[in-house]
Order: structure tokens, then C-alpha cells, then sequence
């Protein structure tokens, strides 16, 4: 019988017919040898066909107490107190990633027991400190999680697990345009974007070509700022597009105002805070984050995250300074700024910037917000930039 890899029970049957006629082959002889390949042959179909149950990890750690002579009282140790130890034991709580690194370090308990896969180790610790973690309960990040925070907490590494799984397979590769000396956390980053492509998950978008982001059809955004609802025409905009729109909630230690970046489709996700309520900061925000759709992202390259607020990009990053021009050129067209700006930055007049918005056919709230950035006077035109509006306009698509 010629030796091949088993893939059928008859084949199966014949190679332990054929097994049997080797079993007195002599010792170094040719038989010895296709004796011992079909031995592995049967046992390798064998391991897949009838593969052996890995004991249940109660078992295993009952099986581990009576071998060292430990009791209940001895396990809080691993598992963290009396009443603990008593639901597990009675197989009315699960165990956490914590009690199973403990469990395997202190009874020498397999992993792949312990988590029920074969060949699988525990992964690598996250440490909840790390993460903005309580802020995340709160606000439903961990969608499938009802319990308490408490208890959150004993289960913290699953639901972090969880939530970062999109990067098990393509790490985050961050650009951040950070200003002054806030210290950004990039855990609480990577859990934000999370988020997002999870709520990114449950729209449908179009099919995405970044050349169908031409400067028609950005125009025709901006335009939309016009109306008093235009804010709310944004989603179906980018939806036709191909682009994912998702307003999220600023999440601590992040400093941000807007993101973008791919999914796994390919399809790349637009992510606004709405830190800053107000209609200004909303329309440049969206439309820098597409300038980075439009010229610097692609399928594997890097997320941009955003502090839109803070001043100008700094001078070693050409993206983002391009991203602020373009976003800048969009809203107001260079020629019209070139006469306009001059004058509205020598005398800031609330009727001069609603007539031009008018003639331009643009929220009034773009003119006001580039007059106070460039003269950084923030005490100037404020009726106009729309503070509070956001919010209350896009509060059935906004998740805090």
C-alpha cells in the first residue's frame, strides 16, 4: 500500500489492515521504516478525526487539589476571595483571564485546559490602569457587557479583548497632530477607534474612490452648511461616497476633535468628537479629516487623529499642514479670502461676515470661526459660530 496522507474512515481501515503487516518487520529494515510512517499517518488522522475533550478546568483544578492536598479556603489565592472560589467551583461564574494566569502559574494548570482550546496560551496581559476603563463602561463601549462596573472590572481584559480584536490582525499605526504639552494616552486612542469602526459596523456606505472626492463634490458639502439642518445631510453625503460618518464622543486622555481611517473593507471611517459644540469647528474638522481621506490615507497606511483646536500643525508635518490648507481653501475659496480676509481681520463686523456667508452661500459660522483663528481673538463674533447647535441638531446620531 503506498503511503499517503488519511483523509476517509476507509482509508483509515486499510492503512491498519496494512499497519498490521508490518508489525514484525525487523529491526533497521524497510519495513521498520513504513511501519513507523504509517503510525504516524493513523495517529495523525486519528488526532483529527476523534480528536481527545480537554478536561473541564473545575475538574482540572479539583484534579490539582487533591494532588497537593489544597482546599476551597486555599484557592483565593488564585481566584480572588471566598465567594469567588464558591461560584467557580460551582460552575456559576466563569473564569477571568486573571484568575486563569494565576490558576496556571501557582497549580501549573494548562493553558489550553483553562481557556478550552487546544494549543492555545493565555495572551498577553492588559492592564486595565492603562485604559480610560471606567469612563468606557459607562459610556457602552463594551456593548454585549450589562453588569456592573465592579464586575466589569473582573472581566476587564475579555472586554478590552473584545473590543481591540479589529487590531489582532493590523496593528495601529498612528499619526496624531498634538499640540502644546497635553500628554496623549494611546491606549485610550486605539480604544476610541475601536469604538468607532465597531459603530462604523452597522452602516452601509457605498462602494469608495478617493477620486470621487473631487472638488464638485466637496463644494457641494460645504454648501450643505447653508441650510440650517446641513449638519444632519453630512451622513447621507458621505454614505453615497463610500466614506463611514461616525460622531463619538470624546473619551479622556485622547484631546480629540476628529479622526479618519480604513476599515477593514477598505472603506475609510470619518470620526468626529463634537468636543467644541460649535458649527465652526464642526465643518473644518470635517472637512481636514477628508483632505486626509482624500490625500494621504490608504487601505494599510496610518489613522490620523486630530486636536483641530489647539493652533497650527507643526511645520515638520506635511500632511496635516496640506490637510489645513485644503480644509481652508474648501470652505472659503482662496481668491474670495485674499479680498475678503483683509478687511473682516481689520474690523470684525457680524453683517460684513453674514454677507459675504450669503454671496458664498455658506454658514455663516465658517467666516466667523476663520476670523477669530487668524486673529486669535476668541471674545469676537460669537453669535455667529454656532455654539450649542451641534449637538442638539445630531443628538440622535451621537453616541457619548
Amino acid at each position: 500500500m503506498k503511503a499517503k496522507v488519511i483523509k476517509t474512515d476507509e482509508e483509515h481501515a486499510a492503512a491498519l489492515a496494512h499497519l498490521r503487516t508490518l508489525m514484525a518487520a525487523a529491526p533497521g529494515s524497510p519495513e521498520e521504516e513504513e511501519l513507523e510512517l504509517f503510525a504516524v499517518l493513523i495517529e495523525q488522522y486519528e488526532r483529527e478525526r476523534w480528536p481527545i475533550e480537554l478536561p473541564d478546568p473545575v475538574d482540572a483544578i479539583e484534579f490539582r487539589m487533591d494532588q497537593a492536598g489544597l482546599t476551597r479556603r486555599d484557592l483565593v489565592r488564585y481566584i480572588g476571595s471566598a465567594s469567588k472560589v464558591s461560584e467557580v467551583m460551582n460552575r456559576k461564574r466563569h473564569l477571568s483571564l486573571t484568575m486563569m494566569r494565576a490558576l496556571h502559574d501557582g497549580l501549573g494548570i494548562p493553558a489550553e485546559v483553562l481557556l478550552q482550546e487546544p494549543g492555545q496560551k493565555l495572551p498577553q496581559e492588559r492592564i486595565l490602569a492603562e485604559y480610560p476603563f471606567t469612563e468606557m463602561v459607562r459610556k457602552g463601549y463594551f456593548t454585549e457587557w450589562n453588569g456592573t462596573l465592579q464586575a466589569a472590572r473582573v472581566y476587564g481584559e475579555e472586554l478590552l479583548g473584545c473590543l481591540l480584536r479589529p487590531f489582532e490582525s493590523r496593528p495601529q499605526q498612528l499619526v496624531y497632530c498634538r499640540h502644546g504639552v497635553k500628554e496623549i494616552n494611546p491606549k485610550a486612542l486605539a480604544a476610541w477607534q475601536a469604538r468607532a469602526l465597531a459603530l462604523a459596523g452597522f452602516q452601509e456606505v457605498g462602494d469608495f474612490a478617493a477620486e470621487a472626492l473631487d472638488d464638485n463634490w466637496l463644494n457641494k458639502l460645504v454648501r450643505a452648511s447653508y441650510h440650517s439642518e446641513g449638519p444632519r445631510l453630512v451622513a447621507d453625503l458621505l454614505a453615497r461616497r463610500g466614506i463611514h460618518f461616525v460622531l463619538l464622543g470624546h473619551l479622556e486622555q485622547t484631546y480629540l476633535d476628529g479622526a479618519c481611517f480604513m476599515t477593514e473593507a477598505g472603506r475609510p471611517v470619518v470620526g468626529l468628537t463634537l468636543r467644541h459644540d460649535r458649527l465652526d469647528n464642526f465643518w473644518f474638522t470635517l472637512i481636514h479629516e477628508l483632505a486626509h481621506v482624500k490625500r494621504h490615507l490608504h487601505r494599510d497606511g496610518p489613522a490620523f487623529f486630530d486636536d483641530i483646536e489647539q493652533g497650527v500643525c507643526p511645520e515638520d508635518d506635511p500632511d496635516e499642514q496640506e490637510a489645513d490648507a485644503l480644509a481652508r481653501s474648501t470652505l472659503i475659496p482662496d481668491r474670495v479670502w485674499k479680498v475678503e480676509g483683509p478687511r473682516l481681520r481689520a474690523a470684525p463686523d457680524e453683517s460684513a461676515a453674514r454677507a459675504l456667508a450669503e454671496r458664498l452661500e455658506i454658514s455663516p459660522a465658517i467666516i466667523a470661526g476663520r476670523i477669530r483663528w487668524e486673529t486669535k481673538n476668541y471674545a469676537i463674533l460669537a453669535p455667529l459660530v454656532g455654539s450649542g447647535q451641534v449637538r442638539r441638531l445630531l443628538q440622535d446620531r451621537f453616541n457619548p
